[in-house]
């Protein structure tokens, strides 16, 4: 076949809705769709229906760009008073315990190398491949708590999105130091290595903070006509973001989460718009990354390394991801067991590790393809044993608050963040109507309002004497959280329902 823009389309949009409906189809049977998107990749692959693509670098670039968009919107997403109360914890788990995680697992596959025959790998190559896995994949911890919908206990949920989020810096630099170290090591000065992550860390997280601020004065004081241009406008400060601070060797994947924390905790106009493009645009990312990365491997050689890569997995998630929070979080005494056990399973590895997989590569570190394979291996593995049963667990823990059903809501309408009122859509019962079935009769509390009604195709906005129906859908409006929850017990309806 001969390569053209068209076939190039045409190719690309079956991929992706292939992709849509693997996603929706894995989602009803509890399994990732970051994982199904692998294995679409895989299936359209050399080995598979032949698609042939084996340029790491384009690869690492789609990575990148893909990264560059899911942690911004991640950022844009969290509130700083969620994150704060867990922010020591967080940076701590971004640092020693990805360092922790690293030089377990590269002396694991060290000892492995030593004890099964026909694996040599030297001792910096084992930390090496330790480095490239050490890290949280934020693309699958984003995607599988919020497309789960799982409330969690104890600040759990943004510990693991701040943490996630916050950790590629560290195992970026040690991925890139033992690379040094391999190619030239005669070359390799440990105080220089330890200066350029503290000045990259400060770098990233400074870079972040200062044009993130910059973007939020100037989407407040632009005043542009088309109100389909603010989310464009906030796009090209993500991009602009990454690769200034990269431009001053700072952390690139840093800055981008914290501009996104910044901008998404300050006050303009669109943000809900904006915010809907950034998801749409995130999923497309995670697509677009993990078909991306599903292409690049051959699936028959994963087979030579299934074992070695299945002992290393389950020791990652068995003993040194566990460990590694075990040991960080010591000094945090009024966190609980577990919510330590917990944090210690949710250690899921995704694109991330497969894009540090592909820099062996451009270094020709010998034994570069080896390495991607392992780490895609195990990457499988991770999402198909940790991402399936992060709900389980939970629930198990005791950790996760009872989901509440999702209904298509027929009210298209929402506050602004500065509005702090509660707007909630209940379905009348027979228990709402137990008083009678007029408006008055039916028992709300003072601070709650009832503001329009759907029945069947209609709309109305309700008065005293109106006749309520068994069915009908309210809109209600209410003070605060704490006046809606009393709104739900006086209709006698359950608030997770």
């Amino acid at each position: 076949m001969i390569i053209t823009a068209e076939n190039i389309l045409l190719i690309g949009s079956v991929l992706l809705f292939i992709s849509l409906l693997a996603g929706k189809t894995g989602y009803k049977f509890g399994v990732p769709t970051l994982l199904l998107f692998l294995m679409v990749g895989m299936l359209f692959g050399s080995e598979g229906l032949g698609l042939d693509f084996s340029n790491q670098k384009a690869a690492q670039f789609i990575g990148i760009v893909a990264l560059s968009i899911i942690l911004f919107s991640g950022g844009m997403d969290t509130r700083f008073e969620d994150i704060k109360p867990v922010a020591r914890q967080g940076v701590l788990l971004a640092t020693l315990g990805v360092l922790i995680t690293a030089l377990l697992t590269g002396s694991f596959i060290y000892l492995l190398s030593a004890i099964l025959p026909g694996i040599e790998l030297s001792f910096p190559v084992c930390l090496l491949l330790g480095s490239i896995m050490s890290s949280t994949d934020s693309a699958s911890v984003f995607a599988i708590l919020r497309s789960r919908g799982l409330k969690l206990k104890h600040n759990l949920r943004p510990l693991l999105e701040l943490e996630s989020g916050s950790n590629d810096p560290m195992a970026y630099l040690l991925t890139i130091t033992m690379i040094q170290v391999i190619t030239t090591p005669e070359d390799t000065k440990i105080w220089y290595v330890v200066l350029m992550f503290f000045y990259q860390m400060a770098a990233g997280a400074l870079a972040g903070f200062l044009l993130g601020k910059f973007c939020a004065y100037l989407l407040r004081k632009a005043n542009i006509g088309n109100d389909s241009l603010y989310p464009i406008l906030i796009l090209a400060f993500c991009f602009f973001i990454y690769s200034f601070t990269n431009l001053i060797q700072g952390n690139g994947f840093l800055a981008v989460y914290v501009g996104g924390l910044v901008i998404g905790n300050a006050r303009f106009l669109h943000k809900k718009n904006t915010r809907n493009f950034f998801d749409g645009l995130t999923w497309l990312s995670q697509i677009i990354m993990f078909l991306t990365l599903g292409l690049l491997v051959n699936p028959s050689e994963l087979w030579p390394i299934a074992g070695i890569g299945l002992l290393i997995g389950v020791f990652m998630i068995i003993l040194a991801r566990p460990l590694a929070v075990l040991l960080t979080l010591w000094p945090f005494r009024m966190m609980t067991f577990q919510s330590r056990i917990f944090t210690g399973w949710v250690g899921l590895r995704g694109a991330v590790p497969i894009i540090f997989a592909t820099y062996p590569f451009l270094y020709d570190i010998p034994g570069a393809n080896t390495l991607f394979n392992i780490v895609f291996f195990i990457t499988i593995l991770s999402l198909l044993v940790q991402g399936t049963s992060i709900p389980w667990v939970a629930k198990k823990l005791h950790l996760s608050f009872p989901q509440r059903k999702k209904h298509r809501s027929e009210f298209e309408m929402e506050f602004s963040e500065d509005i702090k009122s509660a707007m909630s859509e209940v379905i009348v019962t027979e228990e709402s109507l137990r008083f009678g079935n007029r408006m008055m009769d039916i028992p709300l509390p003072d601070k709650t309002l009832v503001v329009m009604v759907k029945r069947g195709d209609s709309f109305f906005i309700p008065r005293g004497g109106t006749e309520i129906r068994i069915g009908d859908r309210m809109l209600i409006i209410s003070d605060d959280e704490k006046a809606l929850k009393q709104a739900y017990d006086e209709l006698g309806i359950d608030a997770y329902r």
